[in-house]
């Protein structure tokens, strides 16, 4: 049995889809729901996905699949044609349902370094392999492999996506196996998590600080040992500006 903001956002997702063909944002998901913060959007699709109505596609952003709904199933917004009579439920939240309110127009901005996705509301970015030691971050990249990112996790500059692999930045939140969006830079501030190339052939994620003409690549788990090195032997190529993971 499904609880009532699961059983919810089940039929606003499955709506959507037969409405507009892609899955909804999370901030659509969020305001349609009437909830504060999209984590609590990220906690219902998991429990969801964990009774089998829901499916999400790995690396794809706005990827998701009504797989089948509860019987009680919430009609969809009226003039849907495939929408049955309104049910008493529709009628206690009125007849508007969750529709929401559509400002149409071309929002999506032009980015440097970035793809513009079929839909507006998402861009695609080049998707590198797992972080390793020993390979400058060119030789990670692989030119087929692209992801799907929400345009408001962006700012202006180009942007790739690296998997994260090892522990080393756990209590930063960033676990193995995440997926992060990387700004590229060439310079950050201290305290700054970034992509850094050690000597052209250590890449690494780490906090960087700076001491004097020394900079300190600092783990976020205390079972890594913080590495110093002189100024000139780190370049850093991207700063972390995002985190996407699946449950």
């Amino acid at each position: 049995m499904l609880t009532r903001k699961q059983h919810e956002l089940l039929v606003y997702i499955d709506r959507h889809l037969h409405q507009t063909g892609v899955s909804p944002s999370f901030e659509e998901m969020k305001e349609a729901l009437g909830l504060r913060s999209k984590s609590g959007i990220h906690r219902l699709i998991s429990a969801l996905e964990e009774r089998g109505f829901l499916r999400r596609h790995r690396h794809r952003a706005r990827a998701l699949e009504v797989i089948r709904l509860p019987e009680d199933r919430v009609p969809r917004v009226a003039g849907d044609p495939a929408s049955p009579e309104a049910s008493p439920a529709t009628a206690e939240r009125g007849s508007t349902g969750f529709a929401p309110t559509v400002i149409r127009g071309d929002f999506s901005p032009r980015l440097s370094g970035v793809r513009a996705a079929d839909d507006a509301a998402a861009v695609q970015i080049p998707l590198y392999g797992r972080i390793a030691a020993g390979l400058p971050i060119e030789a990670l990249r692989d030119p087929a492999a692209q992801l799907d990112v929400p345009m408001a996790l962006l700012g202006g500059g180009e942007h790739y996506a690296l998997e994260v692999a090892g522990d080393s930045m756990v209590d930063a939140g960033i676990l193995d196996g995440d997926t992060v969006v990387i700004r590229k830079d060439e310079a950050a501030e201290s305290g700054q998590i970034v992509v850094a190339l050690v000597d052209d052939t250590e890449v690494t994620l780490k906090r960087l600080r700076r001491r004097g003409n020394s900079i300190a690549l600092e783990p976020a788990n205390q079972r890594h040992e913080t590495r110093i090195f002189p100024a000139d032997r780190v370049k850093v190529q991207g700063r972390l500006v995002a985190l996407l993971r699946r449950y």
